[in-house]
């Protein structure tokens, strides 16, 4: 009996995240990278060194015709490229945000049920044991819940520059902001009733129309409530750049960072170094529990993740996996950050 032949692989788009998924595909023996594409030409590590860089997403996708293509491009060709793919007939995984509305993550999902294709997007945390750990403990306390999360990034140089060349067409509440909002809509499966949002632009150099301080509040139909907070830049704080809390009625759970940990370190982003519940029963006037620690000693670092959910993508592909669910999560967290977005715009909260 032979063996499976690997998937072939197009990286469109040689960012941060599109190098990291293209070392991914070259060191899992199940998948072959058939070509990578970048409008400019990229210095390419060792491990890729073998690769031709072509600079045009349509002829690599019709000349190479890729079993998958991994999008990792800017967030407005998102979903032209991935309904492209799959159109050609490809499997796609693709980067966060799925598209830069809702009607065309809408037609990705539709373009993927239409053409029997697998559609995975990249949301790094679900794959992320510790991340795992925190949603089944804060799901195990009972709701309702108030969520309480931040990233904030102070950059500058290479950074800063990648920072602004992503707010020419995203907020950082919503290319950061679906993550940490699925994590939310992971915990309750209430659904989300309403949104506010507000922002600042805190520098001439991005967009007069764009902003790169940004906080969203949504609340569920159970009650729950949370906040997200989302800020890029060389003036951006260090303090409590990193606030990752869930608190119901029976306690909480927070993951507690090591000091020291820097806020555009991309480690950090998902590194959890520790877990703190804190349960609230009490009696005789204290606390029937005291806290515990969860120490996440041997942690994935990023590169793993990135293997780690391409791994997911191949599974998914191979077991034909359903991955309704999975889609549906992916609108959804986009749906809620980009009513944030037009709360910062319109100053009104918006209903859904």
């Amino acid at each position: 009996m032979s063996e499976t032949p690997p998937l072939r692989v197009l990286v469109a788009g040689l960012g941060n995240m599109g190098l990291s998924h293209a070392l991914a595909y070259e060191a899992i023996d199940g998948f072959e990278i058939a070509g990578l594409v970048n409008r400019s030409p990229k210095a390419l590590p060792e491990a890729l060194a073998g690769h031709v860089i072509r600079p045009d997403f349509d002829e690599a996708l019709r000349e190479l015709a890729p079993d998958v293509v991994s999008i990792c491009t800017y967030s407005d060709a998102h979903a032209e490229q991935a309904i492209a793919a799959m159109e050609a007939g490809a499997h796609v995984f693709v980067e966060k945000p799925l598209a830069t509305s809702v009607a065309d993550a809408e037609r990705v999902v539709a373009a993927a049920k239409a053409n029997g294709r697998k559609l995975v997007v990249g949301y790094i945390l679900r794959h992320h044991p510790s991340w795992m750990r925190l949603i089944a403990e804060a799901r195990a306390l009972g709701g309702p819940y108030v969520f309480r999360m931040n990233l904030n990034q102070q950059s500058v140089g290479p950074t800063w520059q990648t920072h602004k060349a992503l707010m020419q067409t995203t907020p950082p509440i919503v290319d950061c902001g679906v993550h940490y909002v699925d994590v939310m809509c992971q915990i309750t499966d209430a659904k989300p009733v309403e949104v506010r949002g507000m922002g600042l632009r805190l520098s001439d150099e991005i967009a007069p129309d764009m902003y790169n301080y940004g906080h969203l509040q949504v609340i569920f139909a159970d009650g729950s409530v949370g906040w997200y907070e989302a800020a890029w830049g060389p003036m951006i704080s260090e303090a409590a750049f990193f606030v990752k809390d869930v608190m119901s009625p029976n306690g909480a759970v927070s993951i507690v960072m090591d000091e020291g940990a820097k806020s555009d370190d991309i480690d950090t982003h998902t590194r959890t170094a520790r877990i703190r519940i804190h349960r609230a029963a009490a009696a005789d006037g204290r606390f029937a529990q005291p806290d515990e620690m969860l120490q996440m000693a041997g942690e994935p670092g990023h590169q793993e993740l990135c293997e780690r959910e391409q791994r997911f993508v191949l599974e998914a592909i191979r077991t034909d996996a359903d991955l309704s669910r999975h889609m549906e999560d992916a609108v959804q967290s986009l749906r809620i950050c980009l009513a944030a977005d037009e709360s910062v715009r319109s100053g009104r909260p918006v209903h859904l």
